[in-house]
Parts: C-alpha cells; sequence; structure tokens
C-alpha cells in the first residue's frame, strides 16, 4: 500500500510537536527547542521529520537531524523526507547541502549514497566517544 504521507515546514519560531521532540530525545537525547531563524524544518505526518540549517547568502544547507520513528523504518520514508528537502531548499536557492554522520551508522550512510550524496572528508575522533565523523556533500 502506498500511503501519501503529509510533509509540513515549520516557520522559524514555531514550537515542535510533542511526538517530534520525543522522536528526537530518543534518537539523540538531547533536543534543539524551537525552529530558529536560520533553520528549517520539515515533518512527515507524526513519523518522521528533517532540521536543516540554510546558509541563504552562501546558497548552502547542512542537514542537522533526520529521524524516523522505528515502527516505519525500512519504508523510504527516510529517502522520500531527503528528496522532498532537497527539492524544498533547492527551491529557496540552495545549491550545496552537506551533513556529518557517524561512521558506524550504515543503514544512513547508505541511504545518502543512494540519493547521490559523496563522502567529502572524515573528522577524526568527532565525537565524545571518540567515533569519527564522516562528511557528506551533495550539489544541485
Amino acid at each position: 500500500m502506498n500511503h501519501q504521507h503529509k510533509m509540513t515546514i515549520l516557520a522559524p519560531g514555531s514550537q515542535i510537536p510533542e511526538w517530534a521532540e520525543k522522536l528526537e530525545q530518543s534518537e539523540f537525547e538531547t533536543l534543539w527547542g524551537q525552529v530558529e531563524e536560520f533553520e528549517m524544518l520539515m515533518l512527515m505526518d507524526k513519523c518522521a521529520f528533517a532540521r536543516w540549517r540554510v546558509i541563504e547568502k552562501a546558497n548552502e544547507a547542512e542537514l542537522l537531524r533526520i529521524a524516523v520513528e522505528v515502527a516505519q523504518r525500512r519504508k523510504g520514508l527516510a529517502k522520500r523526507l531527503m528528496n522532498e528537502c532537497v527539492t524544498y531548499l533547492s527551491s529557496k536557492g540552495v545549491k550545496s547541502f552537506h551533513l556529518e554522520v557517524r561512521a558506524s551508522n550504515e543503514a544512513a550512510r547508505k541511504l545518502y549514497e543512494s540519493l547521490g550524496w559523496r563522502q567529502i572528508r572524515t573528522r577524526k575522533k568527532y565525537y565524545r566517544d571518540g567515533e569519527d565523523a564522516v562528511v557528506y556533500g551533495f550539489s544541485r
């Protein structure tokens, strides 16, 4: 069954819905709070979100966080969410995208690579636990 999930973009200053805060807390252990002036948050129904930092003057955007509810994983939702975000941000003038991901997060790395993102560099021992971060880039 191909259920069409509703996409919503929260405006800067918007409070994040409780379901998204719970998902963020479970995935990242910290909350970033309301959407800042330089950010874009796209929600997919009540099952996924992606948070971006947008640098308008440089036509760049950085994926800060993306999360999908555990029960909704492996259904292509993260791929659709990434595509929707890139399409939307591109329509606003963004040409260059980047993100960082834990080196051990193979599922996320495969997703980004399947969408045409390319590994740019590795940040050695970037995370508190000593794990490396892999930086990816994508251009339109």
